[in-house]
């Protein structure tokens, strides 16, 4: 490796390597490292060289350390650091997005210094509390399961980001207001002279119309849009039965959608033409399937369909192999397929908490990509709750051992 290579991405995924040479650091034009599902249990010095880096995944490795030098990769974008065994932060860390599955116990307050951090992935940590200043940030997405949070309280966390940045900030009013305070209410919330908040658009990139309790979303919020780019809807708590069909003129640029909270009792064929959707909310409606036609949803990471009306585990959603998160709790699946789901190598997270599971099948014991797989609250005997308590690899080893030979 010499100091003029002219490499711009280094795909390095799926081996064993413990080590990386530190020869590595010569690569001043790289711009995408991508050493996920390895061994490495440190990076080498010199890290800061890379000073054209802009997109470092180092997922699912042994890492147990952040390195300092990460602060100084000036133009990192996207950094991804989830399932290793990362015990803290440095409080100068850049470009965070993905800390899921680690061992985290807190969240620096210096994270308030990413301003241009929009989604924040949590997930499956030791984390117990968040600092107030968190809501400051700007954040579009934050997931917070699997951590034993004490200082917010559940049906908050339920609601969705907005909901807990808006606790975080209140708690920071509590110390005593601040200018920044002030102006972070104003670019979050609507004022009360206007039916929407332009300046959410613009500065934020969000169609927020939200906790209206209206049947129909007016024609004013989409033509407020104009020529701004929105990659954010929010038309939660409302009294929606169908979605609106404006939304497929944003279909080029929207990644996250929340429609959770109304009374959807079908998905129209305008959502799923939304080509760039990522996140997809609808927790809390009326539904019992999915078209097939959302196949087409071809970027889709996460969706949340709890508290809903399902019956067995939409069969679109095995053929969606970008799926990385499927939350379907509180419903009424009866089964699961173990053989589809093992196909799906990207979900590792998969919540069936609380529906009429009366047995679980061994086969998905196979399903060694999950890391999380919630299944409390289900008519089921096996396995029992000393074998849930110890968590998911220990429930797939159980589950691996009862397939029939």
């Amino acid at each position: 490796m010499t100091s003029d290579s002219y490499l711009h991405s280094l795909f390095l995924i799926h081996n064993k390597l413990k080590i990386l040479p530190e020869e590595i650091t010569n690569l001043r034009n790289l711009k995408g490292l991508y050493l996920q599902h390895n061994e490495l249990t440190s990076i080498p010095e010199g890290f800061e060289q890379l000073f054209n880096l802009e997109d470092l995944d180092l997922s699912n490795n042994c890492l147990t350390t952040v390195p300092a030098s990460f602060s100084s990769l000036s133009s990192l974008v996207r950094l991804n650091l989830s399932s290793n065994q990362l015990k803290n932060l440095p409080a100068e860390i850049s470009g965070m997005k993905n800390l899921r599955d680690n061992k985290l116990k807190s969240v620096p307050d210096e994270i308030t210094l990413l301003q241009s951090l929009e989604r924040l992935d949590l997930s499956n940590n030791d984390i117990s509390s968040l600092p107030y200043s968190l809501g400051k940030l700007h954040l579009k997405f934050l997931a917070l399961e699997g951590n034993p949070m004490r200082t917010i309280r559940r049906e908050i966390i339920n609601k969705g980001t907005q909901e807990v940045l808006k606790y975080l900030r209140s708690k920071i009013k509590d110390d005593g207001p601040s200018q920044s305070d002030s102006v972070i209410e104003t670019a979050m919330t609507l004022p009360s002279e206007s039916r929407v908040n332009v300046h959410a658009i613009i500065t934020l990139k969000i169609l927020d119309y939200s906790d209206k309790q209206t049947t129909l979303i007016p024609d004013e919020v989409f033509d407020a849009v104009k020529s701004n780019i929105v990659t954010s809807i929010n038309f939660s708590k409302n009294q929606l039965c169908e979605i609106p069909k404006r939304i497929i003129e944003l279909k080029e640029m929207v990644s996250d959608v929340n429609l959770g909270f109304n009374k959807l009792s079908l998905i129209s064929l305008e959502l799923c033409m939304l080509q760039k959707l990522s996140f997809l909310d609808l927790r809390n409606n009326f539904l019992n399937s999915l078209p097939e036609e959302m196949e087409s949803l071809i970027r889709l990471q996460t969706i949340n369909l709890s508290f809903n009306r399902f019956k067995i585990l939409p069969e679109v959603l095995y053929r969606i192999s970008t799926l990385e998160t499927i939350l379907i709790s509180n419903n009424q699946v009866g089964s699961v397929n173990p053989e589809k789901l093992k196909i799906m190598e990207n979900l590792v997270t998969l919540d069936l908490q609380n529906n009429d599971l009366l047995q679980i099948p061994p086969e998905l014991g196979n399903c060694v990509n999950l890391r999380t797989l919630l299944l409390d609250g289900n008519p089921f005997r096996v396995p029992r709750a000393a074998i849930l308590m110890k968590g998911t690899a220990a429930i797939l080893e159980y589950l691996r051992d009862r397939i029939p030979t």
